[in-house]
């Protein structure tokens, strides 16, 4: 089965709804930033938050981001500078260790971990709604 091209990654800006659903910091999220010091360090975790989410995976370069998703994060942490999320990288091991620690907080797992389990739920999807396995990846 092939993969959409846009799963996994970002493809342009989130639109407004997307950014609202998914990119909204819930208490949960807040709870976990807050335990950040400094703003590039919240805004970079929040960035790796709300990725996985939105992606459903941690990026290579974790501040490889639609400029929207920074503006709108940041606004919600109260940093008026969005460039100080620059500094997010500096420490190589920090987005390393905030990956780990937001797989245990939201309980994700690697896709190797998974991909049985998936490989059945998608299956079992095309078949019921006899749309086909793409549409697991393009339906909204």
């Amino acid at each position: 089965m092939e993969l959409a091209p846009s799963v996994g990654r970002y493809t342009g800006p989130p639109s407004r709804a997307e950014l609202e659903k998914l990119f909204f910091l819930d208490d949960a999220d807040r709870e976990l930033i807050a335990k950040r010091r400094g703003e590039a360090s919240r805004l970079g975790f929040a960035l790796q938050v709300t990725t996985a989410r939105f992606v459903g995976r941690f990026l290579p370069d974790p501040l490889d981001v639609p400029a929207e998703v920074l503006d709108y994060l940041a606004a919600q942490l109260g940093i008026a500078d969005v460039s100080v999320v620059k500094r997010y990288t500096e420490r190589r091991q920090a987005p390393f260790d905030h990956q780990e620690e937001i797989r245990r907080a939201y309980g994700l797992r690697d896709f190797g971990e998974a991909e049985d389990e998936f490989a059945a739920w998608v299956d079992a999807r095309a078949w019921n709604t006899g749309d086909g396995a793409r549409s697991v990846f393009t339906d909204g």
